[in-house]
């Protein structure tokens, strides 16, 4: 049962906005996550009814992932109308946690980003399977499919990218240099 009072939904929103805030601080600038917060809570108001119990928090990321797209589809627009080329100041997104070994960020970019995706939710956000489901819309057994292949994709992008990064080393493996 959704909570049906203000009381309850204030109980919802206080366990809640610590997870869904930094669901969104990975996500977009720094400066859009309070706003984006709020919003995510105002429709869950508005929806309270549409959520299962025990499954509030992926029902708040799958609302927040929405809010995510269309922000970042409005900034975009922003971006090209204006032809803005300097690089935002904003919280580390999940590509970037990934960029202290390069190879696993290359192999992270080569992912596709419902791979992406699905493996944030999973490592990142440290969600089981059947929140996953809820927060993606779809069932435990596709996540599970998902989750599979993105891990395996993931494995062969972070092999193909160590080969890469070995064939760009400089020198050999005697330790020598050209020249």
């Amino acid at each position: 049962m959704p909570p049906a009072t203000a009381d309850e939904f204030a109980a919802v929103y206080s366990r809640y906005l610590p997870a869904v805030s930094a669901y969104l601080a990975r996500r977009v600038e720094r400066d859009a996550v309070d706003d984006l917060a709020a919003d995510v809570f105002a429709i869950a108001w508005r929806k309270r009814a549409a959520v299962t119990e025990g499954e509030e928090l992926p029902w708040l990321y799958r609302i927040a992932s929405y809010l995510v797209a269309n922000h970042r589809r409005r900034a975009a627009s922003r971006l090209s109308a204006l032809a803005i080329l300097a690089a935002p100041d904003s919280a580390p997104s999940t590509e970037d946690i990934v960029l202290g070994d390069l190879a696993l960020a290359r192999a992270w970019e080569e992912l596709r980003p419902r791979d992406r995706e699905v493996l944030a939710l999973a490592v990142l956000e440290d969600i089981p399977v059947s929140a996953i489901a809820v927060a993606l819309a779809i069932t435990p057994n596709a996540v599970s499919v998902r989750l599979h292949r993105a891990k395996k994709a993931l494995a062969e992008a972070l092999e193909r990218a160590q080969a890469r990064d070995a064939d760009e080393t400089p020198g050999d493996a005697r330790g020598g240099t050209a020249g």
